[in-house]
This record gives structure tokens, sequence and C-alpha cells, in this order.
């Protein structure tokens, strides 16, 4: 199995157990003995508990942003969600995109997946549905979606350029995204890259802030903007779990920062030359 492969079964593992916990559970697990810190996809998660259309039992606390917040859905709108766990982020949009909208959800987790069809039903909402599948080689049709979320997934992914191919085919003339996701600025060291803990928590899997927004550049967007940034900081307790303390100390005072950032672009309505030479 190559690095890529491993990377996903590691990911899917590590996500089909968080999908049969609920978000008090994952909220309060401890990260090793004798600390109280959650668990590093938490530490990164923002509120949505006042956005309109929030469900609770959708919300299982791993994102490091509101993207939907700021994806500026309209009434009908054609959304697709990667990496739609639970479902959060789609129930939003649905609110957004109202009843003559359509929301799709991509998720490689089939554990995911369940539990958020299972919350579709509940809702009652039928122009919302749950797909299984890769973000890099999307079931979907081209030249489909108005509008394309993410909340901290493509960090998750190990060929994010093949993701971001993906989203342009997948767009609409016109159409854009916006993605919260955790980039870096400065190296990790190479004791926490190559610990599965810290990529399935959103961290190792992070490439530079510039390079990630390069990709987006390089795959044919236009105004790209970021819509919010904060800084991620992963408290001592978990850090002591994979360096020791002249590491930790050296991580500290170094220039590495570990950011949240929401990513807004758009595919262009023409490609320069008068016809419909993007799809």
């Amino acid at each position: 199995m190559n690095t890529e492969n491993k990377i996903k079964e590691m990911v899917k593992q590590k996500y089909s157990e968080i999908a049969l916990q609920g978000k008090e559970t994952n909220q309060s697990s401890c990260c090793g003995s004798g600390c109280c810190s959650t668990e590093v996809y938490n530490i990164m998660s923002d509120d949505y508990s006042t956005l309109d259309g929030y469900n609770p039992d959708a919300d299982l606390g791993l994102g490091c942003g509101l993207p939907t917040q700021f994806a500026k859905i309209k009434k009908g709108d054609t959304v697709i969600d990667l990496g739609s766990g639970a479902g959060n982020d789609c129930f939003i949009a649905r609110n957004e995109a109202g009843e003559d909208g359509r929301v799709i959800g991509i998720d490689f987790t089939p554990a995911m997946i369940d539990k958020a069809r299972a919350n579709a039903q509940k809702l009652g909402f039928a122009n919302v549905e749950f797909r299984q599948g890769d973000i890099e080689n999307m079931s979907v049709s081209s030249n489909v979606a108005d509008v394309i979320v993410s909340n901290c997934v493509l960090n998750l992914v190990p060929n994010k350029n093949k993701v971001f191919k993906e989203i342009f085919r997948v767009l609409k003339q016109g159409g854009h995204f916006s993605i919260s996701d955790v980039v870096l600025i400065g190296n990790l060291p190479e004791t926490l890259q190559n610990k599965t803990e810290m990529y399935a928590g959103c961290v190792a899997g992070a490439i530079q802030k510039n390079d990630y927004l390069g990709l987006i550049k390089a795959n044919g967007f236009s105004n790209i903007t970021i819509q919010k940034e904060k800084a991620i900081n992963v408290p001592d307790d978990i850090l002591k779990n994979y360096l020791n303390e002249d590491e930790l100390n050296s991580f500290k005072a170094g220039n590495t920062g570990i950011f949240s950032i929401t990513v807004y672009a758009e595919k262009s309505k023409t490609c320069g030359c008068g016809t419909d030479c993007c799809s």
C-alpha cells in the first residue's frame, strides 16, 4: 500500500471512531495521562450554534472555521460540502439554499455517511443527500455546483492539487467556494509531522499558507480572498506527547505558526476567449 493510501486508511479509521461518538465525548477525551485538553481536532472548532439551520446532532466539533457563514449561498443554489461528516454544514447550507436548493455532502467515511443520512431523515430534508466518495475524484458531474464549502478537510487529503482541480471541474462558471482549512507558516518539527494523531488532528497534513493559496491560483480560480484567519495554539499537554522538553521549547520559540484560514475564490464566467472553455 502506497503512502497516500495508508494516509487515507488512517483518516478513515480515525474518523469512523469519531462518528460513533457525540460532540461531548469528542471534546472531553483526554490526550494522555494527567492532561485535560481536548483532542487537536476539537481545539480548532468554532461555535456553529448561533447559525440558522444548526442541528446539534450533526455537530461533532470537528471544524476549524465557519465556511458556510461566509459562502454567500442564495435561494435555489446547488451546494456541495466536501468532507460533510455528520451533516453540520449541509444543514446550514440547506437553510440558506431553501427548499428549491439542493445540497450534496461527500464524505470518505461510511460511518459518517450513515450518521448524516440518519440526521437528514430525522429532519425530513428531501433535498439534502450524502454520497460516500473520495473528494480527489468526486462522484458528481461537471458544472453542477453554484457553491462548494468545506471545513477542515483538505489538509487530510494527500493530493490537495487534485482536489482543487475537482472543485474547478464541479463548479459552474461563475460559481465559487468558501473553504476553511489549516495552513502553516514555517515548518513543524519532524516528530509532529510523522505522527498519525497529528495528521488526523489536521496539523501534520497542513501545507504552507503560500503554497495553499498558490494551488488555488494555479488551478484557474480568481478573486481569491481570505475571509477569516486565526492562529491555532496547540496546548503544551498535547505537544508533550510527541516532543521532548528541548524540542517543545525550540518549537515554541521558533517562527512556526499554525493557522485556520477561510478562503473564498471564484470560477470565472469566461476564460477570456468568449466561449464556454472553462468546463
